[in-house]
């Protein structure tokens, strides 16, 4: 099974993480793992103003905060993870690289970070759950 672990370094990833390392069973070494983040997108002015590099080493020193402990929670517990992350608004992006990467489940947290975000857009869980064609099992 190919399952996809959408992280925020929130306390409702570490929640879902908990859950995975703790069901076995269920989560098991010869699943494939990938975990993915989704950095918040700079404007486009503060993109032209500091170039195409200095956007891209930026979202990989932000990305790259949230997903070692998680890859280093997987690991901890035996199970081996790769990652990936893309810049965007996150529903959108976990929901449409949960479809491009074809897999088979999308685990993530109920709630995260972005409480003001979640009152004038909506919760991140919510859109991807109106917008995913993958199965998604929300942690609380």
């Amino acid at each position: 099974m190919k399952i996809l672990l959408a992280v925020d370094g929130s306390q409702y990833t570490h929640k879902m993480l908990n859950y995975v390392v703790s069901h076995p069973t269920l989560f098991d070494p010869n699943h494939e793992y990938v975990v993915f983040h989704s950095p918040l997108a700079l404007p486009p002015h503060a993109k032209s103003a500091v170039g195409s590099n200095v956007v891209r080493e930026y979202h990989e020193e932000e990305s790259a905060k949230v997903l070692q402990p998680a890859l280093a929670k997987l690991a901890q517990s035996g199970l081996r993870a790769r990652s990936d992350w893309r810049p965007g608004p996150a529903a959108e992006a976990i929901a449409a690289y949960a479809a491009e990467g074809k897999f088979d489940l999308l685990l993530m947290g109920s709630h995260g970070h972005g409480s003001l975000a979640r009152l004038v857009m909506g919760s991140v869980a919510n859109t991807v759950l109106s917008h995913c064609k993958v199965p998604v099992l929300l942690i609380r």
